[in-house]
């Protein structure tokens, strides 16, 4: 099983992927592997680049809370997080930060992107829909919550976080601007070993690939964990392999080299 991450793992800038990593993963495939896709992004904001890219299976998305079969259309599974609890959490970061910018993404294969005022998207490509206050945020059932701040690092906003609401979320950092608070024990390596269940595999199949702190999981659960050059220093510190970047198809040099 090959296991990859989207955003700065997969993609090209412009949500590009290029011709020799279509290629290498074509040559993964004909020797037997299964590619999973598995993104931060919940399935409503990936459907249609999945479709683009004509990728077809099982998708881990929402940093692990949903596993999205494309074939079928539908959901698999799918963990929520409880909308009291998120308001709670928020309230207790802000006691530590001052005042944050929220955003959650709603539960479900239709679920919006809801922003508060003063919440900008980090990824321009991904649709949103602005809500006037914040109690709008928790009209339906939500996968997880993004937060921004206006001074701290995401480094230091994903630090005080994880201080502040520990027991009640799990806070990761999936990439530059994005924080996010999703269901407690829930990360990307949680849904992929759902996925791998599904295909009757496991973690001594499984070549991963990522870039974020949000992949640190999901690198330690597979049998071999590859880092991007691009990576957060995070993730380079756990990662059995370091290849190119992005953009010079590091996940096609391995794949060459392990499927070749």
């Amino acid at each position: 099983m090959v296991a990859t991450d989207l955003d700065g793992t997969l993609l090209r800038a412009g949500d590009r992927v290029s011709a020799r990593t279509r290629a290498a993963l074509e040559l993964a495939r004909g020797a037997g592997a299964r590619h999973i896709v598995v993104t931060g992004r919940p399935v409503p904001g990936v459907r249609g680049l999945l479709a683009a890219l004509g990728y077809e299976g099982i998708a881990v998305c929402g940093q692990g809370a949903q596993v999205y079969d494309t074939a079928s259309v539908r959901m698999l599974s799918a963990l929520t997080l409880d909308r009291e609890t998120a308001a709670t959490a928020l309230g207790k970061i802000e006691a530590e930060t001052g005042a944050l910018y929220a955003a959650v993404d709603q539960d479900g294969t239709d679920g919006h992107t809801l922003i508060e005022p003063g919440y900008r998207m980090a990824h321009p490509t991904l649709p949103a829909r602005p809500v006037p206050h914040r109690d709008a945020l928790w009209e339906r059932p939500i996968a997880k919550v993004l937060v921004r701040h206006p001074e701290l690092t995401d480094d230091e906003l994903a630090a005080t976080a994880r201080s502040a609401v520990d027991g009640l979320a799990t806070v990761t950092m999936a990439g530059p601007g994005t924080v996010e608070l999703q269901p407690l024990g829930v990360t990307k390596a949680t849904g992929l070993a759902r996925a791998a269940e599904l295909l009757g595999l496991g973690p001594a199949d499984t070549l991963a690939f990522g870039d974020m702190p949000n992949d640190v999981p999901m690198l330690q659960w597979a049998a071999h964990g590859v880092a991007m050059a691009n990576s957060h220093p995070e993730l380079l510190a756990v990662a059995d392999e370091i290849t190119t970047s992005n953009e010079e198809d590091g996940v096609a040099r391995v794949l060459e080299r392990v499927y070749g």
